[in-house]
């Protein structure tokens, strides 16, 4: 079997990929790989059990058509300064244009006209001062919000678009391996999951667009292979839960504020990330049982609280070169404290040194919207110097939203972010292996929907 192009993964690089290739007229035959199920088939038995069950052979949330973030929160960031370092390869401007372009097209399947964070000037200045009061900076970044329910309605269009238009798409399907010969790409090899049938497919070019779930993987062919990459950065942080009324002015002006800060004593980047007003807390697992920490936030469908990520950035040196594993052994420590369940600890009972109680949770005031999660300790699971890190940039949010730093603020765990592998790209994508790219999460160089979506805009483009 013969292609034009293959594509690995369904996520919105690849999406994106097939679709603007479709949208320049181009006629070649294209085949896109996915691990997982057809955005319609995805479901989380969650909504019915209210524990997670540990889906087998994948879990819902993270794999199938749209890939993990479009089953999250479903924000579309509509600056250039987030989302990763994309800008960085392709330049600012050019950046900004293609989110512009991008953006219409989501408008086209049905994304909510409505920009959050463009009103309220005034009181944006007002968080920006009180966030300089806190030595933190504010990234005032217009959010257009699909809503994880939305989100599923907006991919399925777009599914069933490249389908009519003669895009294959194999579902269930894993990809193993590359075949690759005098330095060029030939072929992937890859699983049918439920017939077991191996099968190898020839290109000639190939997009490998695993998503922040396949960093592992593309990391293994990486090494094999001798594809340039060099390790990146590891994120590991928390997921903080408070009352809506803690956070009622700032989502109501921007209702997604990032804010970066290099915090006393180690001066790391830490940042918030993935805010969800109104929103729900919820479970990932990954493929060897690890579970993780995420929020969603729905369009409809609204909770007391809201909840976001605060992420410490951690940078490594010779001679060692695993970001990956390093995540993956924090988070490994924190589901054996939870007995694989997500932990949850009062702020209060960190700063006393003590675990939190199931017993002190029903008495607060903030209710935990992960009803399966476990009272437990993260200190004793998350290194000093993240939990340090976190801590600091806390109480320094606390100048910026009074009442964050409330002794029953919930921090869940863990939250770590696998996209630290770093693929070297030229300024079309393509790997140090002549007609192998490589998009989106995967690839180290975006984080979210809009820079992951853009970076196929620009591939599409390129291969049409």
């Amino acid at each position: 079997m013969h292609y034009d192009v293959v594509i690995v993964g369904a996520g919105p690089a690849g999406i994106f990929t097939a679709l603007e290739m479709i949208r320049k007229d181009s006629k070649k035959k294209i085949l896109i790989i996915e691990k997982g199920a057809p955005v319609d088939k995805r479901h989380c038995p969650k909504e019915e059990t209210k524990v997670c069950v540990n889906c087998k052979p994948y879990c819902h949330i993270t794999t199938g058509f749209s890939g993990a973030g479009a089953f999250s929160d479903g924000k579309l960031s509509l600056s250039y300064e987030v989302g990763g370092d994309l800008p960085e390869m392709i330049g600012k401007n050019k950046a900004q244009d293609y989110i512009d372009y991008t953006d219409k097209i989501y408008l086209e399947f049905g994304a909510d006209e409505h920009v959050e964070g463009l009103e309220n000037t005034g009181a944006i200045k007002d968080i920006r001062k009180h966030a300089i009061q806190g030595g933190l900076k504010l990234v005032d970044c217009p959010i257009r919000h699909l809503g994880t329910e939305k989100a599923q309605e907006i991919y399925f269009k777009i599914q069933e678009y490249i389908l009519e238009h003669g895009v294959e798409i194999r579902f269930h399907c894993k990809a193993k391996d590359l075949l690759i010969e005098d330095n060029k790409v030939k072929a992937v090899e890859f699983e049918d999951m439920k017939t077991k049938e191996q099968m190898t497919v020839s290109a000639d070019d190939i997009v490998i667009a695993a998503g922040r779930k396949g960093a592992d993987w593309l990391k293994s062919l990486c090494t094999k292979h001798d594809i340039n990459h060099r390790a990146g950065t590891v994120d590991i942080g928390v997921r903080v839960e408070v009352r809506n009324e803690v956070m009622e002015e700032v989502n109501n002006v921007l209702y997604e504020s990032k804010l970066i800060g290099y915090v006393e004593p180690y001066r790391d980047k830490v940042r918030t990330f993935c805010q969800n007003p109104g929103g729900f807390v919820s479970q990932e697992n990954y493929d060897n049982d690890l579970a993780v920490v995420n929020g969603h936030s729905y369009k409809e469908r609204k909770s007391n609280n809201t909840n976001l990520a605060i992420l410490s950035s951690h940078n490594f040196c010779a001679p060692f070169n695993q970001p990956i594993e390093y995540g993956k052994k924090v988070s490994e420590l924190v589901n054996m404290l939870g007995n694989g369940k997500i932990l949850v600890q009062r702020y209060g009972d960190i700063l006393n040194g003590k675990r939190t109680w199931d017993k002190e949770l029903s008495r607060s005031n903030v209710e935990p919207s992960l009803v399966d999660a476990v009272a437990g300790d993260l200190t004793a699971a998350i290194p000093y110097r993240p939990m340090t890190n976190i801590l600091n940039f806390i109480a320094a949010l606390d100048s910026v939203v009074p009442g964050f730093a409330s002794p029953e603020t919930l921090l869940y765990g863990p939250e770590v972010k696998f996209y630290s592998n770093k693929i070297i790209l030229d300024e079309h994508f393509e790997t140090s292996v002549k007609n192998l790219y490589c998009l989106g999460d995967s690839s180290g160089w975006t984080r979210g929907l809009m820079m992951a979506s853009l970076m196929g805009v620009i591939m599409g483009q390129h291969l049409s």
